[in-house]
């Protein structure tokens, strides 16, 4: 507007893309030309001269190739929150060329999937659906997403979303940051997936759950029909649709760590990650499903996951990570889970194959309660070939149930000891598959003991299957401190008949009772069933310490037999010795020591041959000679056939 003559008069304008300070015009970046005039108004009558009309270049001002970074606004983002500024994000990622995208303050909507290929700079936050990612390829870590996000949880959980599509990353650092939990996160619902096997990691942070009504452990009773014809389902299940994928199943019959993995709500069928040993019927089950801070279970298929360097801080509200329902190579190292609520790691289906545990910290929710009363386990594997290695778990009701073969322990501290005089102990290690072939190497198992049984065998009388065995059990520091006499580091429990044992090898272990005496170290809980000792082979227990342990347990077995009373039938009793209440099955060797003489002590050049499995109970040998002779053996025994 001109409003008096003879008065010069200067305008200026700049026009830009983005919505920022001095940009007067905002074109966005769609287009290409533009056509420049002045629209002149005043009173009528005036002489104008336009001195001059200028336009230049000033883009440098803004994108000077002096500054290393690129701004969204400059793009025609607006910020508002409402205006989808996707395109404007894509437009200054591909001018940067490598420098900064900076995001000013303001909130950008993002309405799909969104790439960054540069280095960016949040100060402003985005405001993105669930279901859409934000993968930034030069900025792929907690620090950033949190940034973007407005908070480390929102952050997070994008972040964990991108780390299953195309980052650049196979890893996802916390950068040592803390992350609280409100609830469980579903990671194949954030991710969007129900199947992955490529290799990703999570590593470097704290996640902690906080205190919410969303940890709360579902819990319900339903009946059920099971049948030993289809194993591994529960049918007729009233109420199916109640019943949470990934419970527990527990009730008569029922092993430990039986699990649903899925549901048929058409047919009421549930199918279950390991049958039930108590026969057909129709029966009350509970099914209980614990909340987990990282539940895989949604994925159908998972290869290669692994979290490294973590802190999984459950305070009692929480349990730790559930696996996938199948899938191999599942990793955890290095990490501490602190005072899981149930379950460190479930593995709810066969997501465990080749579950890998090493250098872990476990402590447990339970430190203050009797032995006998704790509920919480650090794992359980159903698949073969899992890698438990230089762990420690503190007061847990289990360290490991391990279905499946092929596993290796090793090195790893378990305690499951309480205050109490004369304390009950559980089992550390409770392995479900009878020929388990396996080796448990260089543990110190503090106050729990080892437990061979089959319990998750639908037909547990046994027929034409292989037994108890399969197992090496060496160099091992067991220990317990005030515990019943009664206390045993090594048991078999046979839930069906028939049962015996089958290449066990027990050697250069040490057990030790501390406040107390233990009886001896082996036993054969006979709550079900009892084994058939008369099949026993390959049972080998040799070169163990034994301390403060009433009876030392022994085969291949040295028994010193001393004769003072001439005879022709010699009874050797090594019973008490034998692991298990075995018998007496072969002798190996039968050496005098000085002569053998008849009642007048004169010396008899005599041959002596042997009867085993003598006596009452099959626990004893006869050394028979031709005539009555007394003096000294030196006989070797054993409680199985060695091959």
């Amino acid at each position: 507007t001109l409003t008096s003559y003879g008065t010069v008069v200067t305008l200026k304008a700049i026009i830009g893309s983005g919505s920022r300070t001095g940009v007067d015009m905002i074109w966005g970046t769609a287009p290409v030309y533009g056509h420049f005039g002045l629209d002149l108004t005043g009173p009528n009558g005036g002489v104008v001269r336009i001195e001059d009309v200028v336009i230049e270049d000033v883009s440098a001002i803004f994108h000077s190739v002096m500054f290393d970074w690129v701004d969204v606004k400059d793009f025609g983002a607006l910020g508002n929150g409402v205006t989808d500024d996707r395109l404007a994000f894509e437009a200054a990622d591909a001018a940067a060329g490598g420098k900064r995208v900076i995001v000013p303050p303001g909130l950008y909507a993002i309405g799909t999937h969104l790439t960054i290929d540069n280095p960016v700079q949040f100060e402003g936050q985005l405001v993105m659906a669930d279901a859409t990612r934000l993968v930034l390829v030069r900025g792929y870590d907690l620090d950033t997403y949190t940034a973007a996000f407005g908070g480390e949880l929102p952050g997070f959980r994008k972040a964990l979303q991108a780390l299953f599509y195309y980052t650049d990353h196979v890893e996802l650092d916390l950068n040592g940051r803390r992350v609280e939990l409100n609830g469980p996160i579903d990671v194949a619902a954030l991710a969007g997936l129900t199947t992955f096997t490529t290799r990703r990691l999570l590593c470097n942070g704290q996640i902690s759950a906080i205190t919410a009504s969303a940890w709360d452990t579902t819990v319900m009773t339903s009946v059920a029909t099971y049948s030993t014809a289809n194993s591994a389902k529960l049918t007729a299940v009233v109420n199916i649709a109640a019943v949470p994928v990934g419970a527990r199943v527990s009730g008569t019959g029922v092993g430990r760590e039986v699990y649903v993995i899925s549901k048929n709500v058409g047919t009421s069928t549930l199918t279950l990650s390991n049958p039930l040993v108590g026969g057909a019927g129709t029966r009350t089950y509970t099914f209980t499903r614990y909340k987990y801070m990282l539940d895989f279970s949604g994925f159908t298929s998972m290869s290669k996951f692994e979290i490294g360097s973590c802190e999984l801080l459950c305070n009692g509200l929480a349990s730790a990570v559930n696996l996938p329902t199948s899938g191999e190579g599942f990793r955890i190292t290095d990490c501490l889970f602190n005072k899981p609520k149930d379950r460190g790691v479930t593995s709810s289906g066969f997501g465990c194959q080749d579950l890998t545990i090493d250098r872990c910290n476990f402590i447990s929710n339970e430190q203050s309660l009797s032995a006998q009363n704790r509920s919480s386990i650090v794992f359980n594997v159903n698949a073969n070939d899992s890698k438990i290695r230089n762990n420690r778990a503190s007061r847990f009701a289990h360290f490991g149930v391990l279905a499946g073969t092929g596993h290796i322990i090793l090195g790893n501290h378990f305690f499951g000891g309480d205050e109490d005089a004369a304390g009950i102990r559980r089992a550390g290690l409770v392995l479900t598959t009878p020929s388990v072939k396996s080796f448990v190497t260089g543990n110190y198992i503090d106050n729990h003991f080892i437990e061979m049984t089959n319990e998750h065998d639908d037909q547990p009388n046994l027929t034409t299957a292989f037994s108890f065995g399969g197992l090496t059990i060496t160099g091992n520091i067991f220990v317990a401190m005030n515990m019943a006499p009664w206390f045993r580091w090594i048991v078999i429990t046979p839930r069906g008949t028939g049962h015996y044992v089958n290449g066990l090898s027990v050697t250069s272990n040490v057990f030790r009772a501390v406040n107390g005496q233990v009886d001896r170290v082996d036993l054969v809980d006979e709550t079900y069933a009892t084994l058939t000792y008369q099949s026993f082979r390959n049972v080998i227990f040799e070169h163990n310490v034994f301390n403060a342990i009433n009876q030392e347990t022994a085969s291949p077995l040295l028994v010193a037999h001393v004769q003072n009373t001439a005879s022709d039938t010699w009874v050797v009793d090594g019973s008490a010795y034998l692991p298990f209440a075995a018998r007496a099955r072969n002798v190996m060797s039968v050496v005098a020591e000085g002569a053998i003489t008849n009642a007048a002590n004169v010396a008899q050049f005599v041959t002596n041959h042997v009867l085993v499995e003598q006596g009452p109970n099959s626990k004893l040998i006869h050394v028979k000679w031709p005539s009555a002779v007394k003096g000294k053996v030196q006989v070797v025994l054993r409680c199985d056939n060695p091959l």
